[in-house]
């Protein structure tokens, strides 16, 4: 099943792997993208759909050093080199807009940004800035209605720019701790007003951004990605998480979102996330459903053959093995991984891991 092709209402993918975000960091150029990331995404093109690294909607929503924008019209003609390098190969690909929130160190932004998020506490620990080294997590503003509203408009604005640059789609990363779930996050969202307090009012920044993009590009250009049971960023569960997650995905469905991609990070030390509530969300989202985290060819013929997604999620996979696909279609080796090179800037670790020889 894991190489058959697979349909949704607006597009066609060739097999039912997805390459999941990852942050690479080799935007140098005011966060522009450029002809080496084309040549990356280009590589991995055989994957049934590429979703982008995590990409700021936002000036205010660049929290680490070199990652992406699609906030101006360099960064349109940047990401336009990566699209119409993965559709000359035959791929499709969505951008993920991560608005990085509180994860930020101030010299990681640009003149007149600011940090922001649903509250004023600082994220524990450090952060890596390119001037600095490692530094302390920015203390971030607590947003008002006027910058919720602001935000809001700037994920519309950025989307409208997606199709401009000729994605197929969009993500709206609502997980790993980033501003969304730090919203929808109860051990980070303190608030008293519209926007916390309940599960209804954490969840209301999340669909607010959501229906706005879909009003502004349509709902089969809009996916999201979610975390719960996630730790990342001073996240991690709480009591309510079943029934806030059940009650978002539903109305997540009710638009009619191009598809919804959970993410599970026990592979990398978290929590699980329960079986149970994996089948609670597919079965309350009535479209295109994506697991994510730790799995192999043969994990995820089985996830797929028992009905639990209809599209699976490879990260580190993809990041080492530009032929992924017909490296598990041939029972072939994997390429290792270099930590070392993942958020560095160039060619190494990047572009130069090998393919297989014919």
């Amino acid at each position: 099943m894991l190489f058959d092709s697979y349909t949704t209402p607006t597009l066609s993918l060739s097999n039912r792997t997805v390459m999941s975000p990852m942050t690479r960091n080799r935007a140098v150029d005011n966060n522009t993208p450029n002809a080496l990331m084309a040549g990356y995404y280009a590589q991995r093109a055989t994957a049934g759909l590429i979703i982008t690294e995590g990409t700021s909607p936002s000036p205010n929503g660049l929290g680490y050093p070199r990652i992406p924008g699609l906030f101006n019209q360099d960064h349109v003609n940047g990401w336009k080199l990566v699209t119409q390098a993965v559709h000359a190969k035959g791929g499709k690909i969505v951008v993920q807009f991560m608005h990085c929130g509180r994860v930020v160190g101030a010299d990681n932004l640009p003149a007149g940004a600011k940090a922001v998020g649903p509250t004023s506490a600082t994220l524990e620990g450090e952060i890596y800035t390119d001037t600095k080294g490692m530094q302390p997590h920015t203390q971030p503003h607590a947003m008002t209605q006027a910058d919720i509203d602001a935000a809001v408009a700037e994920f519309v604005h950025a989307a409208k720019l997606a199709v401009e640059a000729g994605f197929d789609g969009v993500e709206l990363h609502a997980a790993n701790g980033y501003l969304i779930e730090q919203f929808l996050n109860a051990n980070v969202n303190t608030r008293s007003d519209g926007y916390g307090g309940s599960a209804a009012n954490r969840n209301r920044f999340a669909l607010e951004v959501a229906r706005a993009t879909v009003a502004a590009i349509g709902a089969q250009r809009v996916g999201i990605r979610l975390s719960p049971y996630g730790v990342f960023n001073g996240t991690g569960g709480f009591a309510e998480v079943h029934a806030q997650y059940e009650a978002l995905v539903q109305e997540l469905s009710a638009m009619g979102l191009m598809y919804v991609h959970v993410l599970d990070h026990s592979a990398m030390g978290a929590p699980a996330v329960p079986a149970a509530l994996k089948a609670t969300l597919r079965a309350a989202f009535k479209g295109p459903f994506i697991l994510a985290g730790g799995f192999d060819r043969e994990s995820a013929e089985a996830a797929l053959a028992a009905g639990q997604a209809d599209l699976i999620g490879f990260g580190r996979p993809f990041l080492c093995n530009p032929d992924l696909v017909a490296r598990m279609q041939a029972g072939a080796a994997m390429n290792a991984p270099d930590m070392g090179t993942f958020y560095t800037p160039g060619e190494k670790g990047y572009t130069d891991y090998p393919a297989l020889t014919a």
